[in-house]
C-alpha cells in the first residue's frame, strides 16, 4: 500500500509542474560574492605559435576569419573566454581577404605579429603594426586585408557573450567580399590622434571611440614617459585608452588597458568584479589568481573571472606590459562594480 502523498510534496509538484520554484529552494544562488563558473586559464604562446603555424594551411579563409576562438574550460563548451567576453587569435596570410561582414557585438583587434594589414572600419583603412590596438564598434561594416608579404596575426576581443546573454545578436554578410573603401586612409587618427586635442566641427558623439587606431608608437610613449611615476600599487602603470571626445572607455561595453609591471616590481593582490582578458605584449612574469600560479611571458593570453584576487610580479630582465579588456564600463553602469584592495 501506497504512502500518502504529503501536502507539502503535492504543492511542489505542482508548482515544478507549472515551471514555477520557491525561493527557498534556490535562495543558495544569492551568494554573499560572486562566485562564477568561469575559472582562471591561461593559453601560452608556444601554443598558440604551432596553432598559428598550422592553421595557414589546414584552414582556409572564406566567409569566415581563420579565427581560433579562445573556450574558457569552467563555461562547459559556450563561446566564451570569460562569462562576457570572447578572445580569439586570427591569421591573415598573404594576399588574403576576410569577407566584409557586421555584426551587434563590439570587436577589438590587437595586433601580435605582423606589419602593414588593414582593417577596414566603415570605409576607413586602418593600416595595422604590431602592439597597435584597432576598434570596430558595433554594427559597423568591416573587412580585413593582407597586401603584404607576411603573415599577420592578431588578437580580437568581443563582447558575444553579453550581446548573446541580452538577446541582441544580429549579424550580415557584405554582399561585397570588401566594403567600400572610400575614406582616407587611417583618416579617423589624423582627425582624432592628437591626445586630448580634438577638432571641435565634428558634434557627432557616438558611444563608441570615432578614433579607429591606437598606436603603439603613441602607447610605448606614453608608458615610458610615466615610468618613473609611483603609479598603482595593485597594478603598476596603468593606462586607459579613451574615447577621443569624451574621455571615457572606447567602448560601452569594453574597457581597453595597457599596463606596464616594470623590472623588479611586485604589485599588491586585489579583486574587483567583472572579468577580464590579458595579452602579455612584453617581458615575462607571475601572476597569482586565487591561489593558482601562473607564469606569463610574451604572447601568453590569460583569462580572468570576476572577483578572483589577482596580482602581478615581473620576473624578467625588462618592463613587462600587458593590454587588457574588461566588461568594466557594463558594471559600472549598472552599479554592480566594486574592488577590494588588499
Amino acid at each position: 500500500m501506497n504512502a500518502p502523498v504529503k501536502a507539502e510534496d503535492r504543492f511542489h509538484q505542482l508548482i515544478h509542474q507549472n515551471h514555477m520554484w520557491g525561493l527557498w529552494e534556490i535562495a543558495s544562488q544569492m551568494t554573499p560574492h560572486p562566485r562564477p563558473e568561469a575559472v582562471p586559464y591561461q593559453w601560452k604562446w608556444s601554443l598558440l605559435k604551432e596553432v598559428v603555424k598550422q592553421s595557414s594551411t589546414a584552414v582556409p579563409v572564406g566567409d569566415e576569419r581563420r579565427a581560433m576562438q579562445l573556450f574558457n574550460p569552467g563555461l562547459n563548451g559556450q563561446w566564451a573566454t570569460t562569462n562576457t567576453l570572447i578572445a580569439a587569435v586570427q591569421v591573415l596570410l598573404p594576399g588574403e581577404v576576410a569577407r566584409a561582414h557586421r555584426h551587434s557585438p563590439a570587436a577589438i583587434r590587437f595586433i601580435i605579429e605582423g606589419h602593414g594589414a588593414y582593417t577596414a572600419v566603415e570605409g576607413e583603412k586602418v593600416i595595422m603594426q604590431p602592439g597597435d590596438f584597432v576598434l570596430t564598434p558595433a554594427w559597423q561594416w568591416h573587412d580585413h586585408g593582407n597586401e603584404t608579404n607576411e603573415t599577420v596575426v592578431w588578437m580580437d576581443g568581443l563582447d558575444v557573450p553579453l550581446t548573446k546573454a541580452l538577446n541582441a545578436m544580429f549579424f550580415e554578410m557584405h554582399q561585397d567580399t570588401k566594403a567600400s573603401h572610400g575614406k582616407p586612409v587611417n583618416g579617423s587618427k589624423a582627425l582624432y590622434g592628437h591626445g586630448k586635442l580634438t577638432p571641435t566641427w565634428t558634434k557627432e558623439r557616438p558611444l563608441f571611440s570615432p578614433l579607429m587606431l591606437y598606436s603603439w608608437d603613441q602607447t610605448a610613449e606614453a608608458l615610458h614617459d610615466l615610468r618613473s611615476h609611483d603609479g598603482s600599487p595593485h597594478d603598476g602603470i596603468l593606462l586607459e585608452y579613451t574615447h577621443a571626445q569624451t574621455g571615457g572607455p572606447v567602448l560601452p561595453t569594453m574597457s581597453c588597458r595597457v599596463q606596464m609591471i616594470r623590472k623588479g616590481e611586485k604589485t599588491k593582490a586585489k579583486r574587483v568584479t567583472g572579468s577580464s582578458v590579458f595579452h602579455v605584449v612584453q617581458g615575462r612574469g607571475r601572476s597569482v589568481i586565487n591561489g593558482q600560479p601562473f607564469d606569463w611571458e610574451k604572447g601568453d593570453i590569460i583569462a580572468l573571472p570576476s572577483w578572483a584576487q589577482h596580482d602581478f610580479a615581473n620576473a624578467g630582465n625588462e618592463d613587462a606590459i600587458l593590454f587588457s579588456i574588461s566588461d568594466r564600463p557594463v558594471l559600472e553602469a549598472l552599479g554592480f562594480y566594486r574592488e577590494d584592495l588588499s
